[in-house]
């Protein structure tokens, strides 16, 4: 008890009255540090090893190819560094690793260590911060003294910044292509009508549309040579347009699959399907304008009445306060 109350003074002494809870911070962050390795640390996968001893298909081909063999390896190992984390990193639960898989592919992260880099992301950037915020409340502190609710906003809050950051950017950036999406659905159904009735078929008609509409809106591009690739591959037509559904993430998109599916299903015409969902899409596109323009006056209300108002109300009454003023101030005389 005496060596607890010493060490107590001492860093009273050194670092002021908050000296115990500096102490306390600094060793809850030193044991986090040596425990971590062993909760991220992964039972190597049988069949990994098996994987590692095949020797390269390259190396037993082309034996005088082996620079590009290297550089597959370095590559592959390059591309598997987070494997080792991954039980740290991903969620274990099913269901929330593919919700969170949903979530960066509709962002526009398709690789496969896209979920390892975003919680990766999120633990560095929320450590980092931590202790920032730490070192700056110490210097603080020291210098003028701190109280604890302040210090613990010091530390705390920008953790929480640094920790939600990813998830902010992710959010925008699934946002901002959900709305590239929807402004270049119309247009792409348009261009896939025309190649339709000029006689080429679904598949050729996607392939078309997706060089045309790169230059504009790239990430419907992009989905549609997914489409295009999948079937060139054999994957069911039905499944491949369900999961274009579920990567886009757009309500549109989504309709669309369905009325492909139902057409093929039941033997209609995949032209005339076409030309009625692209009409419901540009008379869709033309209602969205219009409640824009119709929002757009009642968000100018505030900015209005903020700098329209108070001058005109300066110009009105300012000459009328200052006769008031002048006349009870014993001027007298008042304006000309």
């Amino acid at each position: 008890m005496d060596a607890f109350n010493r060490l107590n003074d001492f860093l009273v002494t050194q670092f002021g009255p908050l000296g115990p809870l500096f102490a306390t911070g600094m060793l809850g962050v030193l044991l986090i540090s040596a425990v971590l390795p062993f909760l991220v640390q992964r039972r190597a996968d049988p069949l990994d090893k098996l994987r590692d001893q095949v020797p390269h298909p390259s190396a037993l081909h082309k034996p005088g190819n082996q620079t590009q063999a290297k550089a597959n390896l370095r590559q592959k190992e390059s591309s598997q560094k987070l494997d080792k984390f991954a039980t740290f990193l991903e969620p274990q639960d099913e269901g929330d690793y593919s919700e969170a898989r949903k979530k960066m592919m509709q962002a526009g992260y398709r690789s496969k260590t896209a979920i390892r880099t975003y919680h990766l992301a999120q633990f560095a950037l929320g450590v980092s911060l931590l202790i920032f915020g730490a070192l700056m409340a110490i210097l603080t502190s020291s210098a003028d003294g701190i109280k604890v609710h302040s210090l613990l906003l010091w530390i705390i809050l920008p953790g929480l910044v640094g920790y939600y950051m990813p998830a902010y950017w992710v959010e925008r950036r699934r946002q901002a292509r959900q709305e590239e999406i929807v402004n270049g659905f119309p247009d792409s159904l348009d261009m896939m009508l025309v190649c339709v009735e000029a006689g080429q078929s679904l598949d050729q008609s996607i392939i078309r549309v997706a060089k045309e509409i790169r230059a504009g809106f790239p990430a419907l591009a992009d989905e549609y040579e997914i489409v295009a690739h999948e079937m060139k591959a054999g994957k069911d037509k039905v499944n491949v347009l369900k999961d274009m559904a579920e990567r886009c993430g757009v309500p549109d998109i989504s309709s669309f699959t369905t009325v492909l599916i139902q057409s093929a299903s039941f033997g209609t015409s995949i032209a005339e399907a076409l030309r009625v969902y692209a009409g419901e899409m540009r008379d869709k596109r033309v209602m969205r304008a219009e409640e824009k323009a119709n929002v757009l006056p009642t968000k100018l209300t505030l900015g209005t009445m903020m700098f329209t108002v108070p001058p005109l109300l300066i110009i009105l009454i300012g000459p009328s306060v200052y006769d008031i003023m002048d006349v009870l101030g014993g001027g007298g005389g008042g304006l000309p």
